[in-house]
C-alpha cells in the first residue's frame, strides 16, 4: 500500500469489488479485466485501477486479473480473511433485529454479546446470545475480545456508552443512536442514522415530481 490515505468512497468500492470478484469466483470465471470489473459495478476501469492502486499492482497489463487472487488479497485488506468480535448494546427492537439477523457472521463479525440498562429486557435470549447488564459489558468486553461495538440506545445515553467502550479498547463503533459521538482520533465511528436516511428520500420524491410535473 502506498503512503496516501484511502478515501473512505474508495473503501466502499473495494468492498463492491469483492462482491462481484467473489461471484465470478463461485462461477468458475479465472480472470478480469478492469473495464469488464467496472461495467459490472457501473464505474470506469480507470476508477477501479485507481481504487486498486491504493493498495499495491494486481493483475497483469493486457491479462486482466486472476479473480481468485485478487479476492484474497481483497479480503486480505478489508479485514475479511479473519473473525472480529462484535457488541451490541441497547436490547431493544434495532438491536434485537441486529442480534438475529444471519448475515453478519458469513461476512467475518461474529456478534458475540449484548448488554441492555432494562432490567426487563437482561437475561433474554437473542439466538444463542443472552443480553446481559450493562454492568456487566467491562468484563465480557475484555473476555470475548470485542472489536467492534454497535450502539442501538437512545442518543442521551450514546456518549457514556461510547466512552465506557473507547475506555475499554473498542476501536470500531457503529452508530445508530442519532447523535454525533465524540471520540480520539484513533477510534472510527460510522454513523447510521435511519431516521435521516428516509427523510432524505422525500425531497427525491418531491423534486422527481417537479421535474414530471
Amino acid at each position: 500500500m502506498n503512503n496516501k490515505k484511502v478515501p473512505e468512497g474508495t473503501i466502499s468500492r473495494i468492498f463492491i469489488y469483492l462482491r462481484e470478484i467473489t461471484e465470478l469466483v463461485k462461477l468458475n470465471i479465472h480472470t478480469i479485466s478492469s473495464a469488464e470489473l467496472g461495467e459490472r459495478t457501473n464505474l470506469s476501469d480507470a476508477q477501479v485501477r485507481k481504487d486498486l492502486g491504493y493498495f499495491g499492482q494486481f493483475g497483469v497489463s493486457g491479462a486482466g486479473y486472476n479473480t481468485q487472487e485478487l479476492k484474497t488479497a481483497l479480503e486480505k485488506i478489508l479485514g475479511k480473511d479473519r473473525a472480529w468480535n462484535v457488541a451490541v448494546v441497547g436490547a431493544g427492537h434495532l438491536g434485537s433485529a441486529l442480534l438475529t439477523y444471519p448475515g453478519f457472521k458469513e461476512r467475518g463479525l461474529d456478534i458475540v454479546a449484548a448488554f441492555d440498562s432494562d432490567s426487563r429486557k437482561v437475561g433474554k435470549q437473542m439466538k444463542e446470545i443472552t443480553v446481559q447488564p450493562l454492568e456487566e459489558l467491562p468484563r465480557v468486553i475484555q473476555q470475548k475480545k470485542v472489536s467492534i461495538g454497535i450502539i442501538a440506545v437512545p442518543a442521551k445515553e450514546a456518549q457514556g456508552v461510547t466512552d465506557m467502550l473507547v475506555k475499554l479498547g473498542v476501536g470500531c463503533i457503529l452508530n445508530f443512536a442519532p447523535t454525533s459521538l465524540n471520540v480520539p482520533d484513533n477510534v472510527k465511528v460510522k454513523d447510521v442514522d435511519l431516521s435521516r436516511e428516509l427523510e432524505t428520500l422525500s425531497y427525491f420524491l418531491v423534486n422527481k415530481k417537479a421535474q414530471y410535473a
